[in-house]
């Protein structure tokens, strides 16, 4: 017994490792550095036992159970193929990183090497390296020492538990001869021999012995005599069988054998094949498997065996269907287990399972044309045994054994994938000439809980069919799987295409049958053929490049709608697609449509520039077809418990495409967001209705189901009319139907619970919130569904307060950072959220809270108390509520510097809080008295920060205009060299000179423009004369255009503190540019107060909550301070150019107080509070960026931010502090010479230009930050005039006819 496990031991401490060296090797790297087994020691060796004896402890069954020592080696030299805890073994993991870190470095050298040296040739497979690799590391120093090193370790530690067990064992035999002294005899004298002892030589396999076997399995012995040899063919070690000289001839006899009408006799033979799989490597299994194979193809192929055809079908009872069942059970097993194992050996085995299996499913019975008198090929008994054919799914995952299978079936066996759609072709035709309810039959063997032992011929080709499609579907992922077809099929003109295939999938999902409605199987619907074409159909929509390649086609499309165009024009055939079919049909438009390529496609069709009838694509039926069910048009619907299922899913899809700028365009004619929220109003009257359920009744479920269902089709309409807010068009559609609050609400409950907010949006509530923030209702609705509540609340507790299980056991680390990471989100948030819209209706007219005495628990609950708590610091109460004073100051300031970029909300902040003076005392108090007349400025954080903002705040300029000092101390003695101040004006130095005109002399190309201006009567050629000429001058010399009535009463008029505050900024600017002379600020106030009174007759008296729509408005006239600038401040000539430009459409997108709530705008939109710049610039400005710039677009998107929302504060302040005074010049003489839809263009043309920071900025998670804050450095109009010109080219016709309708903008 000794011997025994001395041979264990020695084989497991030095062979067995030679043989792991080199898979162990080549994953080493890979694992985990350890130093803790560099060197062995004394405590090492203790360790060492301990993990053997864990080891044999675990495998102590499989071991005891080997009938000799050679065995047993033989089951440890596999236990990694057999054991799934084999990685789990302390003995393995030493082992494994043992070798890692001896040899991990090698390794790794030789791979990187043998990679760069094949770099230049061919590409090697896995194999070669592998193989490569293993060669050089056994060949090298460091395995010879490291082999020599563990031998000598593990014969210490095998010797040392040997011993230990000799001690034991006599031991033991001293007590069992104390207590059974006749049994003496019984015991081995010898048990620390090595020798051959009867225990060893009975179990030893010899080639006379298989010999012996082979005659004994002869089929003219005894049963008794056949039964034996197989049962020692069984106990024998698989390896010693199959290495013998013989196995090529046992294998002969077992593969007759397996034919053996003796039922016991043929277990026995399957029970070898079994044992064989499981204890055996791939080497010997795989030939088990190939002879399993070959058996099953000559089986089929012969005649002499009585093969069930499809009209008898197949009755499981029957002992031969049972045994060949068994069988292909037996080959299924491993076919779904091998690719688990088979990249660990080389590629010829696998290969060889594959063609084995792929030339067994080929086998074709072509003797009778009828389907009904076939013969039943092996592919329908492997589809009895594995129907959604998770075999092939298996073999197609890896690309190791899918570049072989893909190989094989082009080469060989296409056949197989003939078949497979010949049975799909097959059913689709049973399918149209059957009816439903006998259909059905096909798959109803599935759900019958009561076991069925017989399968008809009708079931047997369902079964066949599903298995073919689930084949077909993997198949279909694959570009080479693709190019398989065209198939061509027997009996049929024409080869089936990927196309035809995909219709006809298509068509099956309403041709076939769905489960019955009652039915609650829920293995029932798995099976059903509509449930698993659609199940396919999803899988390569989630393909973009399958998709692309198989769905993304008219005719396809075509196919999808065809149950829509037949219900909606009341065809006779509508009756025979059931609610499940439309759903199925919805989810898969869905799909398509959340991808770019597939909603170009529902939109315009393939051809884009074709000539045919729009509303024939794909969006339009869709949006006419959702409209009907929410109407409840379709008649045939009418009642069903399911419609309101159908209808979600078809808005859905609707949702995909007017989720976008460019669907929503489509899809505005069919003003489905009215017909959502009508359907919305009334589900949300029927859930008010609902009797509360009374305990005790039997109505209690009913009612209880009922609510459920009425609550759930309210939250999903809810999740409609939300989407539309993804786009500025579509929030202007949703505050129009008086649902945004409700909507907003529904937003805020999903984001409190986590829950996505939609099923195909890869992004989360970022853009959503950004829309909805830009106007004022959107604002609104925000506060009172508590999301700013509830942001607010998030942001203390990052800011001030902290986990509270966190802070006493890991106390907070100081912030390096001056936003720490963990209140980074919570900033850009609140950045997101204060646009000026949003900031004059949530702090406009309010005072600041400024207590006497703040408690340190009081969390602020509103934007005015962040302001107050945060910003405005100024009074020591303030201070002392503060955890964290320094940082959560410097948090406020930074918001401050972003919120202030939007000049509205600067001046509104000035106006109500005087936000400059309280910053400018803070640095009056960071100075220190040094001597009588030298005072210096303390330089910490804050009052860095401070003087960041008071520049920014102070002075207005493009990006070469003025100086904004850095928020970082520089390296060296002076780390701050930039002059602070305690009061205003400016230090000098902030200030950069701006260049004089000296050459005033008229430039030729401009005299010619004003020429153009008298030249002719033709309006039209007038026209198009000046746009030429302001063309061809902003391309050769952009440099030459730039700044250079009746008096009524209006001693009435005042202006706002907001546009008087505005006045100095803009005489301040225009002083600095040498435009504006002393007295310019009367003349300035003078011309807005006629302009004031000008737009008052064209305002219409409206009634609103909002309070940016009470009053005058709300923000500073930046058009008019600029064009008072342009006109070196000459007011007459100012207010006659106003009152002549108020004719033109531009001037309703460059002039906004032009359109406050003027009697020009439908009713609707004014009560929306939403200017057109919003709902129609920034509208196209977002569809052309997605086009024209997407991955621009698509990184606003990740950054959870709209491209809307700053384009309106630019257009808003006429780019004011973004560019510099040329070239907001250009921007307002491009705009009025070649139309208001170079506004767009210009917009596009920034975003092109700063594609690279916006990317960088995306991936540091600042965008909205650097968007705001930054200047436009390096943008200039005249640079991309060629690119504008492009985009006029491709977009005029659209946007010009959409800003004419404003002042009907179509609901």
């Amino acid at each position: 017994m000794c011997g025994y496990l001395r041979g264990i031991f020695s084989f497991v401490g030095i062979e067995g490792q030679q043989q792991r060296v080199s898979k162990a090797g080549l994953r080493g790297p890979q694992l985990h550095q350890s130093k803790r087994m560099a060197h062995f020691c004394g405590d090492d060796h203790a360790m060492l036992q301990a993990m053997l004896r864990q080891l044999f402890q675990s495998v102590k069954e499989k071991i005891t159970g080997a009938p000799s020592l050679e065995c047993a080696e033989e089951i440890l030299l596999h236990l990694e193929e057999t054991d799934e805890n084999f990685h789990n073994y302390e003995f393995v993991k030493y082992l494994r990183q043992h070798i890692c870190n001896t040899l991990g470095s090698m390794i790794e050298e030789e791979m990187e090497k043998w990679t760069s040296d094949q770099n230049q040739g061919e590409e090697s497979g896995y194999d070669t390296v592998v193989q490569h690799v293993t060669k050089r590391t056994q060949e090298s120093k460091e395995y010879k020492e490291m082999m020599h090193s563990l031998k000598n370790v593990m014969m210490v530690v095998v010797e040392s538990m040997i011993n230990k067990f000799e001690e034991d064992e006599i031991r033991s035999q001293e007590r069992q001869k104390k207590i059974q002294k006749e049994k003496n005899n019984s015991y081995c004298t010898d048990n620390c021999s090595d020798s051959d002892s009867s225990f060893n030589q009975s179990y030893k396999f010899c080639q006379g012995k298989l010999q012996l076997i082979l005659d004994q399995l002869d089929p003219g012995q005894p049963k008794e005599v056949r039964y034996e040899a197989l049962q020692t063919l069984c106990s024998a070690p698989p390896s010693d069988v199959l290495n013998c000289e013989n196995w090529t001839t046992l294998c002969e006899k077992l593969t007759v054998s397996l034919s053996d009408p003796d039922p016991v006799f043929s277990d026995r033979i399957l029970k070898f094949y079994a044992q064989t799989f499981t204890l055996s490597p791939l080497h010997m299994t795989k030939e088990i498997y190939t002879s399993l194979a070959k058996y099953l193809e000559l089986y089929f192929v012969s005649r002499e065996n009585h093969i069930p055809t499809v009209s008898t079908g197949i009755d499981i009872t029957n002992p031969n269907v049972t045994r060949l069942l068994k069988k292909i059970r037996l080959l299924n097993e491993y076919q779904k287990e091998a690719p688990s194992f088979w990249i660990r050996h080389s590629e010829k085995y696998m290969e060889e399972i594959v063609e084995s299996t792929l030339s067994l499913l080929s086998v074709r019975h072509d003797q009778s044309h009828l389907v009904s008198q076939k013969i039943l090929d092996p592919v329908y008994f492997l589809a009895l045994v594995d129907t959604k054919a998770v075999w092939f799914k298996k073999w197609m995952h890896a690309y190791y054994s899918r570049t072989v299978v893909l190989r094989l079936l082009e080469k060989k066996y296409k056949s197989l994938v003939t078949t497979a759609v010949q049975q799909c072709v097959q059913y689709f035709e049973l399918c149209e000439t059957m009816k439903a309810d006998e259909i059905w039959g096909h798959s109803k063997h599935f759900g019958n809980k009561q076991k069925t032992f017989y399968y008809s011929g009708q079931e047997l080709q369902y079964i066949s069919f599903i298995h073919s499609l689930c084949l077909l579907g993997r198949l279909l992922i694959y570009t080479h799987g693709r190019k398989l077809f065209p198939i061509k099929l027997k009996n049929r003109k024409d080869s089936v295409s990927l196309t035809d295939l995909l219709v006809l999938f298509t068509q099956l999902i309403y041709y076939a049958p769905s489960c019955p409605k009652m039915t609650s199987a829920p293995r029932l619907e798995n099976y059903a053929p509509a449930s698993m074409v659609t199940e396919v159909l999803r899988i390569l929509c989630d393909h973009k490049e399958c998709a692309i390649e198989c769905l993304y086609n008219n005719t396809v499309v075509e196919a999808l709608l065809q149950p829509m165009h037949n219900l909606m024009k009341g065809a006779k055939s509508a009756s025979n697609c059931s609610e499940t079919a439309l759903i199925h049909i919805a989810d898969i438009l869905a799909r398509i449509a959340s991808i770019e390529e597939g909603l170009t496609l529902l939109l315009y069709g393939e051809n884009m520039n074709s000539s045919e009838e729009k509303c024939s694509t794909g969006a339009h039926v869709i949006a006419q077809f959702s409209k009907k069910l929410l109407d409840e048009d379709i008649s045939i619907f009418s009642g069903s418990e399911m419609l309101p299922l159908v209808k979600g899913a078809f808005i859905s899809a609707c949702r995909q495409i007017y989720g976008t700028c460019e669907g929503l365009q489509v899809l505005i004619p069919y003003s489905l967001h009215e017909s959502i929220a009508k359907a919305w109003k009334k589900t949300s009257l029927l859930s008010e209705r609902i009797p509360t359920p009374v305990e005790g009744l039997d109505s209690v479920s009913s009612v209880s189901q009922e609510s459920q269902n009425i609550m759930a089709w309210e939250e999903n309409l809810l999740d409609d009319l939300l989407n539309f807010a993804a786009t500025p068009k579509g929030l202007l559609l949703l505050q129009r139907t008086g649902a945004i609050n409700e909507c907003v609400t529904f937003m805020f409950n999903r984001y409190t619970k986590k829950l996505q907010i939609s099923r195909h949006k890869k992004f989360g509530y970022g853009v959503l919130v950004t829309q909805v923030a830009s106007t004022a209702a959107g604002a609104i609705a925000l506060q009172s569904s508590g999301f700013i509540n509830a942001l607010i609340t998030e942001l203390w507790a990052n800011l001030e307060c902290g986990r509270d299980d966190v802070r006493v056991t890991h106390p907070r680390s100081t912030p390096v950072d001056p936003i720490d990471r963990s209140c980074q989100k919570s900033f850009l948030a609140l950045v997101n959220l204060l646009s000026y819209p949003a900031v004059y209706e949530l702090v406009g007219n309010q005072d600041l809270p400024n207590k006497t005495e703040y408690s340190l628990r009081e969390v602020p609950m509103a934007v005015i108390n962040i302001i107050d708590r945060l910003i405005i610091l100024n009074s020591e109460a303030k201070i002392h509520s503060l955890f964290n004073y320094e940082q959560s100051h410097i948090f406020g300031l930074r918001l401050l510097s972003v919120i202030c970029c939007d000049l509205d909300t600067l001046l509104l902040l000035e106006a109500q809080y005087q936000v400059s003076e309280i910053l400018l005392n803070a640095q009056e108090e960071n100075i220190i008295e040094t001597s009588e007349n030298h005072r210096n400025f303390i330089i910490d954080g804050l009052s860095v920060e401070r003087n960041h903002v008071l520049v920014r705040m102070n002075l207005i300029g493009g990006p070469v205009e003025r100086i904004l000092p850095p928020r970082i101390l520089e390296k060296g003695d002076d780390p701050y060299p930039w002059p602070m101040f305690s009061s205003y004006p400016l230090p000098n130095c902030y200030l950069l000179e701006v260049p004089r005109n000296a050459d005033l002399k008229q430039d030729d190309d401009l005299e010619n423009l004003l020429l153009h201006f008298k030249m002719s009567d033709k309006q039209t050629e007038w026209i198009q004369n000046c746009r030429r000429q302001f063309c061809k001058m902003m391309k050769a010399k952009p440099d030459t255009i730039s700044g250079g009535a009746t008096d009524a009463n209006v001693k009435n008029e005042n202006l706002s503190s907001v546009q008087q505050l505005g006045i100095k900024m803009t005489v301040r600017y225009g002083k600095f540019l040498n435009l504006l002379k002393d007295g310019a600020e009367n003349d300035l106030t003078w011309v807005l107060k006629h302009c004031e009174r000008f737009l008052k007759q064209q305002q219409a008296p409206i009634e609103s909550p909002l309070l940016c729509l009470q009053g005058n408005y709300p923000g500073h006239d930046w058009f008019v301070s600029s064009l008072f600038m342009i006109m070196l401040g000459n007011k007459e000539k100012t207010f006659r150019f106003l009152q002549q430009f108020s004719r033109l459409l531009t001037s309703a997108f460059l002039w906004l107080p032009r359109l406050h709530i003027s009697r020009y705008l439908p009713i609707d939109t004014l009560e929306s509070g939403i200017h057109p710049i919003y709902f129609c610039s920034t509208h196209y400005i977002e569809m052309l960026l997605k086009t024209e710039v997407p991955l621009v677009f698509s990184a606003f998107h990740m950054s959870g931010f709209a491209p809307s929302q700053i384009c309106l504060q630019w257009i808003t302040q006429c780019f004011w502090n973004y560019l510099d005074w040329l070239e907001i010049c250009h921007y307002i003489a491009t705009c009025i010479f070649l139309g208001a839809d170079y506004q767009v263009y210009i917009c596009i043309a920034i975003f092109k230009h700063l594609q690279q920071d916006i990317l960088q900025h995306t991936q540091t998670q600042d965008l909205q930050v650097f968007l705001k804050e930054e200047a436009l450095h390096g943008f200039r109009v005249s640079d991309y005039f060629e690119y504008m010109e492009i985009l006029e080219q491709s977009y005029r016709p659209v946007l010009m006819r959409d800003m004419r309708n404003i002042r009907v903008q179509s609901t």
